[in-house]
């Protein structure tokens, strides 16, 4: 049950995994085309990674799929890690808003993260998920956007680990 997405949608998505293994041996661009091609989601896919294609709801949100089982285990890490984080750390993960076997459902964050911002906050970010018992990987400035607070938030902590 998702209040994001539709019965038809949650089935499109069980039987895109249901198939993913086969496209193991693919390219990450081949897998995500044939991801794409398998969901037939009429949302507009915004953009791949690795492991996950991003679709765009349209509605302040955006939806995460598991192109490789990694990308299934980068949805649960994003969930767990925004669920049980300290309160503080919030500000600085992106919101989760529904999580299903193989996706996630997050908000939508488009201010890039500045420069300036990001060279001087970076280290000092770091050691907060840190201390706070994150191991933060995958810091890039392309995982990272800018809230309405001005606080770098970073948006794709799928490979985190919290210990």
């Amino acid at each position: 049950m998702s209040v994001f997405l539709s019965n038809w949608e949650m089935k499109s998505i069980k039987l895109w995994l249901s198939k993913m293994h086969h496209y193991k041996d693919k390219s990450k661009s081949e897998r995500a085309n044939e991801a794409k091609t398998i969901l037939q989601l009429k949302h507009e896919m915004i953009g791949n990674g690795r492991n996950r294609i991003v679709y765009d709801l349209n509605n302040g949100y955006v939806l995460k799929v598991a192109i490789t089982k990694w990308g299934i285990q980068n949805n649960k890490t994003e969930f767990k890690i925004y669920k049980h984080c300290p309160i503080d750390l919030q500000e600085h993960l992106c919101l989760v808003k529904e999580a299903g076997h193989g996706w996630i459902i997050m908000e939508k964050m488009q201010v890039e993260v500045p420069d300036k911002i990001y060279d001087k906050g970076l280290i000092e970010l770091k050691n907060k998920f840190l201390d706070a018992g994150i191991k933060p990987k995958d810091m890039w400035k392309s995982n990272m956007r800018l809230s309405e607070k001005g606080k770098i938030t970073v948006v794709d902590y799928g490979n985190f680990i919290m210990y």
